[in-house]
């Protein structure tokens, strides 16, 4: 799943015409995450945990990087990524979500980091987008402790950007992409390069980035671009 989400990345990101994208999984929960046959021998084409270990440095770091990519390319600035979390959302499932620019969630979300629980770590992109989410302390707590966080508490510490029931998951999801599409495409493009860029600069620097890019608009727009 993770070699095929980065193969679907690669083709939605190569078409300029997308703009947002909406993740959806299907069934009874978002995702259950890794498959616990993981710590065994493995499962299909992908070998176990102890396996992997048994790699040299570059090869385990090459491998834990091929599967990042599959969690870091919704939040490429050609498009809008969002989650669209029912049930369960749990360790990798949890991340995929964090992944995403927006989550929507189900009020019968539950979302839990349980890598540190069973002896590992969150290593799939997920750990900076919870600490920009809820701060250092909070993603300790959610991390170190592998508890549930429901939709309520979700929605209250800033890791949903609306809940709503369950049967109202999928419309919320479309109206939320139709009303992304209603701006200029490359407005919202500058803008989330913007907004993404922004926790790593200066006062200063965002002011000098905010001036950068309001050029560009200005001429693309002077110009009779959208």
């Amino acid at each position: 799943m993770w070699r095929d989400l980065t193969a679907i990345g690669r083709d939605l990101l190569a078409d300029d015409t997308v703009r947002v994208v909406v993740l959806r999984g299907e069934g009874e929960s978002f995702s259950a995450g890794l498959d616990r046959a993981m710590f065994g021998a493995g499962t299909g084409d992908e070998p176990g945990l102890a396996a992997l270990a048994g790699s040299d440095d570059a090869a385990l770091d090459a491998t834990i990087a091929g599967f990042q990519e599959a969690f870091t390319w919704w939040r490429d600035t050609r498009v809008v990524s969002i989650a669209a979390v029912q049930g369960h959302a749990v360790g990798a499932g949890f991340q995929l979500a964090l992944g995403c620019d927006l989550r929507v969630l189900a009020d019968d979300a539950q979302l839990a980091m349980k890598e540190p629980s069973l002896g590992l770590v969150p290593d799939l992109a997920g750990t900076k987008p919870l600490v920009d989410a809820v701060g250092y302390s909070r993603a300790l707590e959610i991390c170190a402790t592998g508890r549930w966080v429901d939709a309520a508490e979700a929605i209250r510490i800033g890791l949903a950007s609306v809940v709503v029931r369950r049967e109202e998951l999928d419309q919320a999801a479309r109206d939320l992409a139709a009303a992304l599409l209603a701006a200029p495409a490359e407005a919202v493009r500058a803008t989330k390069s913007l907004l993404l860029g922004a926790a790593g600069r200066s006062h200063a620097e965002q002011q000098a980035a905010e001036r950068t890019a309001q050029a560009g608009r200005l001429r693309d727009l002077a110009g009779g671009a959208g």
